[in-house]
């Protein structure tokens, strides 16, 4: 006599699941789950072929729903990250700028290059905004206050 199907449909569904914890996507988790709920079918259904057709059937539901999750996940962690996080930032100029001078501005307590997008030179002390990032400088404009 040999290995119950139950206890092989659960090995591969423990081994898919572990696999799953190392890489991403949730491909490998289909696959396990589809087989841990094969392994609880096969105690109940002694023929193969409606085991593997089980398998089958679950495994692709479950790709399909867990895939629409992963693009769901992936679609919200899209915050902007490293300089591109800078964009929108209120600075103060610590050496002149101008859109064909590179000058610094202060930024949360680190200095950054930077250059101007107007014509006129931005002087020292000035509150300036990036509007975007070049490279490894970030451009900015004139903090224009609105008055409440």
């Amino acid at each position: 006599m040999g290995i119950d199907p139950w206890i092989i449909w659960m090995a591969i569904g423990v081994i898919c699941v572990i696999i799953e914890i190392f890489t991403p996507g949730f491909l490998f988790l289909s696959f396990g789950i589809g087989a841990i709920i094969t392994g609880g079918a096969s105690l109940l259904i002694s023929s193969i072929p409606a085991q593997i057709a089980i398998y089958a059937v679950v495994t692709f539901v479950l790709f399909i729903n867990l895939r629409k999750l992963s693009k769901k996940l992936q679609a919200n962690s899209g915050a902007p990250t490293n300089i591109d996080a800078l964009i929108g930032k209120v600075g103060v100029v610590v050496k002149e700028v101008s859109a064909d001078t590179r000058g610094y501005v202060k930024i949360g307590g680190e200095e950054w290059s930077a250059l101007g997008v107007d014509a006129g030179a931005l002087a020292s002390g000035t509150k300036v905004k990036v509007t975007r990032v070049d490279g490894n400088k970030v451009i900015v404009t004139a903090e224009i206050k609105e008055d409440a």
